[in-house]
């Protein structure tokens, strides 16, 4: 099976080592004849240094290829998003797609698809930090920013970073089992499935340059009173404005309810507080403003797709160290094989 991994400068290392990786650990349980043969492709032949300052060396230059690839991913890097790509290549990206049995995207190497229109009426998702800007520079494409990686059809697209590898994983179960990717997942050391979306990775509620100081107060008020029952009329009042005026200048800045506003802040104080303390959760609940642990579970259920006890054991620093220690890594993918 043919794959081809385009690369540029300033690539994100992990965007390329990743699905190597995953590859080359999957072709140590395959026969020779259906091994995965991995080319490196740039703009033209040479090296490409990576964000992290590391060289690689890239044997072709994607001229030199007509027939299609069995797989085509584009690897991400910071400044993708700024980069004007070249006309010839995105000819030769469409033609490439048009031929090829499955192609996509690891991080934001999405944009590079979407500059060739390959990304047009479709769903996928890309770097939780860039998935706004790609659903306004291209809204044709049903960005969603929460999912790990999205099929659509033919075209892959994945979240950040090391979710090239929870791509990869997922293409290998295609082709050859979930039993033969849970063995490529213990050998990795890393799980065959992560709970939740991305934004359990993300950074908590943050205001962008073009919102309006209403919103700042209001993020201000309910930090400050997040216990309270706060109703739109109390935040109105707390940014002196009618609730007419507040309900359209925060739909505008905000771009989401009041009340939705309300929810997110209590859930990123409860994330604070899950990661830093070890306070029981009925205490972090009241101290963030749910109505009981129950509610609070309820929400991070909805918003994250985890648990505050799993979220805890995600990120809490003594908690995390003592899952690896443990081998809870390896028994979670273990778990996973067992239950399939």
């Amino acid at each position: 099976m043919k794959v081809a991994i385009v690369l540029f400068d300033g690539v994100q290392a992990l965007d390329v080592a990743g699905p190597l990786d995953v590859f080359a650990e999957a072709n140590t349980f395959l026969p020779e004849h259906r091994r995965y043969e991995v080319s490196l492709v740039g703009y033209q032949a040479g090296t490409v240094s990576c964000s992290n300052g590391m060289q690689v060396a890239v044997p072709y230059g994607y001229a030199d290829f007509d027939s299609p690839f069995d797989l085509l991913l584009i690897a991400g890097g910071p400044q993708l998003p700024n980069a004007q790509p070249r006309s010839a290549f995105l000819e030769w990206l469409q033609e490439q797609a048009r031929g090829a049995t499955r192609f996509g995207s690891v991080c934001n190497g999405a944009f590079m698809l979407a500059h060739a229109g390959l990304l047009d009426g479709k769903e996928v998702t890309t770097h939780w930090a860039d998935a706004g800007r790609l659903a306004d520079e291209f809204p044709k494409a049903r960005v969603q920013p929460d999912r790990i990686f999205i099929r659509d059809g033919r075209l892959f697209t994945s979240a950040g970073v090391t979710a090239g590898i929870d791509l990869c994983l997922s293409l290998v179960a295609e082709d050859w089992g979930h039993e033969l990717a849970v063995r490529v997942a213990k050998r990795l050391v890393v799980y065959i499935q992560r709970e939740g979306g991305q934004s359990q990775y993300s950074p908590y509620v943050g205001l962008r340059k073009d919102q309006d100081p209403i919103v700042s107060k209001v993020l201000r008020y309910v930090t400050e009173h997040i216990t309270d029952t706060l109703s739109i009329e109390q935040l109105a009042s707390a940014v002196s404005v009618s609730r007419r005026t507040f309900s359209r200048l925060f739909s505008k800045y905000a771009k989401v309810t009041p009340s939705a506003f309300v929810e997110q802040v209590r859930v990123d104080a409860a994330r604070k507080l899950l990661e830093e303390t070890d306070a029981p959760l009925k205490t972090v609940a009241f101290n963030c403003g749910f109505h009981s642990a129950t509610h609070m579970r309820a929400i991070f259920f909805r918003r994250l797709n985890v648990t505050p006890r799993q979220y805890r054991q995600r990120f809490r620093g003594a908690a995390c160290t003592e899952q690896w220690a443990s081998g809870g890594i390896v028994e979670q993918v273990e778990i996973a094989e067992m239950e399939a």
